[in-house]
């Protein structure tokens, strides 16, 4: 009867820490299903795509420096080089209310009272701010589709090249989105939040590049500067080959941004 009893007392913990697993899961799931949902809810959304698409269309067929028709070759490399351009502004765009809006609705201390946790919270408007530029960016895939059938010989794309360029673009955006996140917790103001995304995702997308091209620091020293900017860990991928230091490196700016919100958070909550 004892050992019954004990083990009884084992498996009671066992469903109380799955119960509580599971909470925390649905907890952050409701808060990643009232983004989407709010986000798809107005026009703005629905805006929001059809701008970042159209803008990718002018850019990839029209304008004569990136058109794809003048190129020559069955190639998206100028794809893949203007589209963090065009993500640099799309993606404050998204994540310019996840906390502004809570702030200007009074919503946050109502979310602060809940057994919920910044972690939680932050979490779930982060993957949901993610979901919605992947959404965004999928249909360019037709772009690999209509590039090979214009292609006058079968099979010349370079898959890998265009996989992995991908896979850079989507951990580029992870960061641009932590970024957004951290920069809409910071004010109210949704258009604030937006201008001070855009210029933190300049800075760290382009400024260090810019910096590491001045002739006088060429010799060594331009290489690190360069690797403390997201333009080249992004390029790196984009050639197709995944380096482990590419990937932390994004998993760290995003690790990093989510983590400074997540302080902010706490500390206006005991402001």
């Amino acid at each position: 009867m004892q050992e019954f009893g004990r083990f009884r007392c084992y498996l009671t913990v066992d469903v109380q820490i799955l119960s509580i697993f599971g909470a925390r899961k649905t907890e952050m799931f409701s808060i990643f299903r009232k983004e989407i949902s709010s986000f798809f809810s107005s026009i703005v959304g629905y805006v929001v795509i059809i701008l970042f698409l159209l803008f990718c269309g002018i850019f990839m067929w029209v304008l004569p420096d990136t058109n794809l028709l003048d190129y020559g070759y069955a190639s998206m490399d100028k794809f893949f080089s203007f589209v963090p351009w065009i993500l640099m502004f799309l993606i404050p765009a998204i994540c310019m209310r996840t906390f502004a809006d809570e702030y200007q609705n009074g919503t946050i201390e109502f979310l602060s009272t809940k057994p919920l946790g910044e972690s939680k919270l932050i979490s779930g408007k982060f993957f949901a701010s993610l979901v919605l530029v992947i959404i965004c960016i999928l249909p360019t895939l037709l772009y690999v589709f209509t590039l090979g059938s214009l292609s006058d010989v079968a099979n010349t794309l370079d898959r890998g090249g265009i996989i992995g360029s991908y896979i850079g673009l989507i951990f580029l955006a992870a960061s641009f989105t932590a970024v957004g996140i951290f920069c809409s917790s910071l004010t109210d103001n949704q258009i604030v939040a937006f201008l001070i995304a855009v210029f933190v995702n300049f800075i760290l997308y382009n400024a260090f590049e810019a910096i590491s091209s001045i002739p006088s620091l060429s010799g060594g020293i331009d290489y690190y500067i360069s690797q403390i900017g997201m333009q080249s860990h992004y390029d790196s991928i984009s050639r197709g080959l995944i380096d482990t230091k590419d990937v932390v490196y994004f998993l760290s700016i995003t690790i990093l941004f989510l983590l400074a919100t997540r302080l902010f958070l706490q500390k206006r909550k005991w402001a």
